[in-house]
């Protein structure tokens, strides 16, 4: 898809208006903007309010005569295996499609999950066609801009519900929830805990459903106290295991909702001198590297990432040349990988 300046700029705050409100004069202001660093701080700190109140974004400069070849991945961090396996599955889609990947990271975490205020200027000078989003996601302004520009997105295994509109791929993380749940049951597992992630996340709670869900059509009670939740963190996770063996009737078996999550549990349950699987079985969720290297290797609920990636960056490609895809949400399927964690409980 072809887009001209002309065609792609809304109407929004001209720099005027941002030097007016701030009460500095547009040079000023354009000074600010391009990071100049010979303005004042607290010139600088009115320029920057006025330029986040009035949502002022530099004008994109898309090339009208050669078709972008460029896409941004926005990623929340650099960090660990998972964001490894979605730069493998971007980069190889990528270079089957003849496009170049710019990454864009906040290893510090400082934006909280969304892109910083200035990446949209980044983004416009550069002329990217696109923009894949892994666990960050734009907010809502930033989400107007790129749909007014016709810059198409695509979400990478979003953490939360995405806003309408918003495409994404992810994982059946119901079924996964189902699969590892099963899994325990066939083993004799009833007294089987679960360790999710946050809360409100529609990634936690998708897992958790399946987890209930194949509890219930089992028959077996499920046990309210025995659902915990570590934000997936792998300290707080060793913290969950740490009061889930404290209770009267601790579980014999606990999902354990990421495999990062299921090596703070390792910690937790060699600290009571308990072994795994002999003692408590563990399932974890992800098949990230650390599942194979854990000692015993890891039992656990496999989510292909990379596929993900790959497959978030052909929707992107249908989307630059114009094709809406028929629904906003793809999902791929998970599968069980047995290792050695997991067995029949020591009373069964």
């Amino acid at each position: 898809m072809v887009r001209t300046g002309s065609a792609s700029v809304a109407a929004g705050p001209t720099l005027a208006v941002v030097a007016r409100e701030a009460g500095v004069s547009v040079p000023t202001a354009s000074k600010v903007v391009n990071g100049r660093q010979d303005v004042a701080p607290e010139t600088r700190r009115r320029v920057t309010e006025a330029l986040d109140r009035l949502g002022y974004v530099r004008r994109p400069r898309f090339d009208a005569v050669r078709p972008p070849r460029l896409v941004d991945l926005v990623v929340r961090s650099l960090d660990g295996s998972r964001s490894g396996a979605v730069l493998h599955g971007v980069e190889r889609a990528a270079h089957d499609a003849g496009l170049d990947v710019v990454v864009c990271a906040d290893p510090a975490g400082a934006g909280g999950g969304r892109p910083r205020r200035g990446w949209l200027d980044r983004l416009g000078a550069r002329g990217s066609a696109g923009v894949l989003f892994h666990l960050a996601e734009p907010t809502e302004p930033q989400q107007a801009w790129l749909e007014q520009h016709h810059v198409p997105f695509v979400l990478i295994d979003p953490a939360v519900e995405p806003r309408p509109g918003a495409v994404s791929v992810g994982a059946a993380n119901w079924q996964g929830g189902v699969t590892a749940t099963e899994h325990l049951l066939a083993l004799g597992h009833e007294r089987i805990a679960v360790i999710a992630g946050q809360r409100r996340t529609s990634v936690s709670g998708a897992r958790v459903a399946g987890y209930r869900s194949a509890l219930s059509a089992a028959g077996v009670r499920h046990r309210p106290e025995y659902v915990r939740h570590a934000g997936f963190d792998e300290t707080a996770a060793r913290r969950r295991m740490r009061e889930l063996l404290a209770l009267p009737e601790p579980p014999t078996a606990v999902f354990v909702c990421s495999d990062r999550m299921a090596l703070g549990v390792y910690e937790a349950l060699a600290e009571r001198g308990l072994r795994v699987p002999d003692d408590v079985s563990v399932i974890g969720f992800d098949d990230a590297p650390e599942a194979r290297w854990s000692t015993p290797a890891l039992t656990t609920v496999r989510q292909p990432l990379a596929e993900m990636a790959a497959t978030a960056l052909g929707l992107l490609v249908r989307m630059m040349d114009g094709d809406r895809p028929d629904s906003t949400r793809t999902e791929l399927s998970t599968r069980l990988v047995r290792r050695a964690s997991t067995a029949a409980p020591k009373d069964g």
